[in-house]
């Protein structure tokens, strides 16, 4: 078996495994790890939307049985998500004769989606108790939820599209800003179920594009789906606070890397 295909499939296990214990999405992990690999930005982005669809449908299937998902709010996300994703990857097609015209445009949006997930994880429990706080600036959000989820969502569309990061950290802190009286076995069901369609409407839309690597998917996926099941069983015993400050702080220095050099 040739060496690069052995190696894709001990990342794809080592990323699976990060996942699995800290519930970090794989998109903030593998897309830089695929670009220090050597892959050019579109078919490291474009093969990681795919990736990542397929791995989170069994997440979705299985919190959809224990009703943790609520479809309507899926529905309001995709509804600004999906159309924004479907009308970025147009706009690439339109204004860009190949890959190597919006290849900076890939690496600041995933420099900038980077940054805010890493935001997102070390600030997570700052913001769970200011989104009860009725003074704090959520307020006006929660006001108005249904119009900022489909604006949020179509945002989160874009640049996922444009980076394959931010469906997972990203959204489900919209969510707990926007609907605080959800539990979090919710947020994330929600979130999951939300990211499942957006990840796959933006990767086949980079596989008409032409920026789909099959053989790195398929080695990936024998690496990480495994993984991500042996990880969440390792997280009982592996606190996911002591190596969410670890990954936020490697996630930031990946994110300003892309955004100014």
């Amino acid at each position: 078996m040739d060496l690069m295909f052995l190696l894709y499939i001990f990342a794809g296990a080592a990323v699976g495994l990060a996942v699995g214990i800290t519930g970090v999405g794989g998109g903030s992990l593998m897309t830089p790890l695929l670009l220090m690999f050597g892959f050019p930005p579109n078919v490291a982005i474009g093969t990681d939307l795919l990736y990542a669809a397929i791995t989170k449908s069994g997440g979705m299937v299985a919190h959809h049985k224990q009703k943790h998902i609520d479809w309507s709010l899926v529905l309001k996300l995709a509804s600004g998500s999906i159309p924004a994703a479907i009308l970025t990857s147009i706009a690439l097609h339109l204004f860009f004769s190949d890959a190597d015209e919006y290849s900076h445009i890939l690496t600041s949006a995933l420099g900038i989606m980077l940054v805010l997930t890493s935001f997102v994880l070390f600030f997570r429990q700052r913001l769970k108790k200011d989104i009860h706080n009725p003074d704090s600036i959520f307020s006006a959000a929660k006001n108005h939820a249904s119009a900022f989820t489909i604006i949020m969502g179509a945002i989160l569309g874009v640049f996922v599209t444009l980076s394959s990061v931010g469906a997972g950290a990203i959204g489900a802190a919209l969510l707990m800003v926007l609907y605080p009286y959800l539990p979090i076995h919710k947020v994330v069901g929600i979130d999951i179920a939300h990211a499942v369609p957006l990840t796959f409407i933006a990767g086949f839309a980079h596989l008409l594009l032409g920026n789909v690597d099959f053989v790195l998917l398929g080695s990936l996926l024998i690496g990480s789906l495994p993984a991500i099941h042996w990880g969440a069983k390792l997280s009982k015993h592996i606190p996911s606070r002591l190596l969410q400050p670890i990954l936020a702080s490697i996630l930031m220095g990946l994110g300003l890397k892309f955004v100014f050099f």
